[in-house]
């Protein structure tokens, strides 16, 4: 039976027409899950609520990090201006550059990666339907950092956004925080198929560098951070599960009908010593 890679190289489209079409889908697949977060209810109180009862399971957990690490980058302009950054704009860059290296890497590694963004991205987005819930910034004693450093950046005053976009998005959807779990999923996509260890180290740091930096910058809590991880495991594994069912047996006649038909003929064949 032919490989994923094989069956991708022989689809009917060229190279550039199934880059341009994956490009569109992913496209497509921000817009609506962008939008789709803004039917999520914005009543202040129950997502205060919500928070506070984040904050005592982290009492019982022993994890209530965030009012130390908000403090720190506070007090540093540098290292908040730097955390402002990277939570602005790491989370878009990054991502996307992991899956065009994936995308070059082939289907049979692109396909399961893609496929666990997808569902944990979805999942995230049941939970920021279903339980809007508030960030640190909206608690008193906690710090803005983005909104202190908006003038030095690309982002307004009222969200991490685009100035003038910030009524655009959904400031409550804290819970569980994707901004980990995309760094996750980058540091997981690496560890499986980069062959360098350097760029697997960077990866994890990456990780770890971005909960510092959502937690520090009083966007989400510390056990946003956590579930945000726990969401895209169970995405990658799910994934993972996905790829492995088996095709039904016509369509991989059809399939390899289709191969055979697209290899050159035995006076077409070009030979290579």
């Amino acid at each position: 039976m032919a490989s994923a890679p094989a069956l991708a190289r022989t689809s009917g489209l060229p190279g550039w027409a199934r880059a341009l079409l994956e490009l569109l889908l992913i496209v497509a697949f921000w817009v609506v899950y962008s939008l789709a977060r803004l039917l999520a209810d914005t009543n202040m109180q129950p997502a205060l609520a919500r928070a506070n009862e984040l904050l005592h399971v982290e009492g019982v957990m022993g994890i209530q990090w965030e009012f130390a690490l908000n403090q720190l980058f506070t007090d540093h302009r540098v290292l908040g201006l730097l955390g402002s950054y990277w939570y602005a704009t790491l989370h878009y860059v990054v991502t996307a550059s992991v899956l065009i290296w994936l995308w070059r890497l082939g289907a049979d590694r692109y396909g399961p990666a893609r496929r666990a963004l997808a569902i944990g991205t979805l999942l995230a987005l049941v939970a920021y339907i279903s339980l809007p819930t508030a960030p640190p910034r909206f608690i008193a004693g906690y710090v803005d950092v983005l909104r202190l450093h908006a003038a030095d950046g690309w982002w307004g005053a009222d969200a991490s956004a685009p100035r003038g976009l910030g009524g655009l998005t959904n400031e409550l959807a804290a819970f569980p925080s994707m901004h980990a779990g995309w760094a996750l999923w980058v540091a997981l996509a690496l560890q499986f198929y980069a062959t360098r260890k350097w760029v697997r180290v960077l990866g994890w740091v990456y990780a770890l560098g971005t909960v510092v930096v959502i937690v520090g910058t009083g966007n989400h809590w510390v056990i946003d951070a956590l579930v945000g991880w726990m969401v895209i495991v169970l995405a990658w594994a799910v994934a993972v599960a996905v790829g492995r069912i088996p095709v039904p047996p016509l369509l991989r006649r059809r399939t390899l009908s289709r191969t055979v038909d697209e290899r050159p003929s035995r006076e077409d064949a070009v030979v290579v010593d």
